[in-house]
């Protein structure tokens, strides 16, 4: 009997499976360390102690991505190991911070599912759900990603989409327990801007780049212990090149988006996003924000802010599709999400 796992293929989904994610993780400081290496973070209240308390919550969380990508890791052998390319997000929310000594767990719950035209691959939707050592769900989102099948001849499934909210109201956003923002250091946090200085249409050319190297993003992908085949193994993909694991696209972006939204400090809900070309080592990533909404918050001090984080490979501002709808050849990542932003 073989004891190697060859990972689930598209025909070994069924509507309804749970899965339970190996292994847990306890977090420490060394995952922030390597986060703020790796792209390089500076938002203040996942740098500081000082910061984080001068506002209200017990120390410095882990960066809200961060604590995504371990939990999104957790969920690779069970869902994308066999993935041809992660889609997209939706109905994500950011419900409790993670603090070093946390340990996160990963379950989830298969949605949806569709066969492609083609018969050799289908889109599989999960809902996923992080859980501390308490059992207090610290983030939830749905993703849907392709995933090849073994057997071309296997039966497709019934068609099932789930129907998805396009956004996450503002008034079901958590804002974390004890959150004020009404004493917030503009000079320390490294900007002046505050929610009322953005407009809804606003868009924000972020200005700086970064060129994806091999050796940082393999760095990356087994930092959150993401095993997806495309990532590592060269011969998976017809063009012979490791596709760049699309979380990496997402932290860079935010990173680099410091530059004119410094004080968008916390991640509290992921309404949408699309990886809408694939990134490979020696791209040159840049970024562009667009304000999509606003809404207060019953925190002191403290609003949210609606984004649309779009990265590039080619510098481009403010263009995103074509007149055919499709997304631009030099669009990386759509990203749609809320931020918390001192008032």
């Amino acid at each position: 009997m073989a004891k190697t796992n060859a990972g689930r293929f598209f025909e070994d989904y069924a509507l309804g499976q749970v899965l339970t994610h190996a292994v847990p993780r306890t977090v420490s400081g060394g995952e922030r360390a390597l986060y703020h290496m790796l792209y390089p973070a500076r938002h203040a209240l996942y740098s500081s102690d000082a910061f984080a308390q001068a506002s209200g919550l017990p120390a410095s969380p882990l960066d809200d991505l961060a604590a995504f990508h371990i939990v999104f890791g957790k969920t690779v052998p069970d869902v994308s190991l066999n993935a041809v390319a992660n889609l997209g997000y939706g109905e994500g929310r950011f419900l409790k911070p993670v603090y070093p000594g946390d340990t996160l767990r990963s379950v989830s719950e298969v949605i949806g599912l569709k066969q492609n035209s083609n018969g050799k691959s289908g889109v599989v939707y999960v809902r996923t759900k992080g859980l501390n050592q308490r059992d207090e769900t610290v983030l939830e989102y749905v993703r849907w990603v392709m995933v090849r099948k073994a057997n071309p001849d296997a039966p497709a499934p019934e068609t099932v989409i789930p129907d998805l909210a396009k956004t996450v109201p503002a008034e079901d956003l958590v804002i974390p327990e004890g959150l004020d923002f009404t004493g917030y250091d503009f000079d320390l946090a490294g900007e002046p801007h505050r929610w009322g200085d953005y407009e809804v249409g606003e868009i924000i050319d972020h200005v700086d780049g970064v060129t994806i190297e091999e050796a940082e993003h393999m760095q990356a992908t087994r930092l959150w212990q993401n095993t997806a085949k495309v990532h590592f193994d060269a011969t998976f993909r017809p063009d012979g090149q490791r596709l760049i694991y699309g979380g990496h696209v997402i932290s860079m972006a935010r990173t680099l988006s410091f530059n004119g939204l410094a004080n968008a400090q916390m991640v509290v809900g992921l309404n949408a996003g699309a990886h809408a070309n694939p990134c490979f080592s020696g791209d040159t990533v840049k970024c562009w924000s667009e304000v999509l909404d606003k809404a207060e918050t019953a925190a002191p001090g403290v609003g949210a802010i609606r984004l649309r984080l779009v990265a590039t490979k080619d510098g481009s501002v403010g263009e995103l599709k074509g007149e055919n709808g499709k997304y631009l050849p030099g669009v990386l990542l759509d990203l749609d999400y809320w931020a918390l932003m001192p008032l």
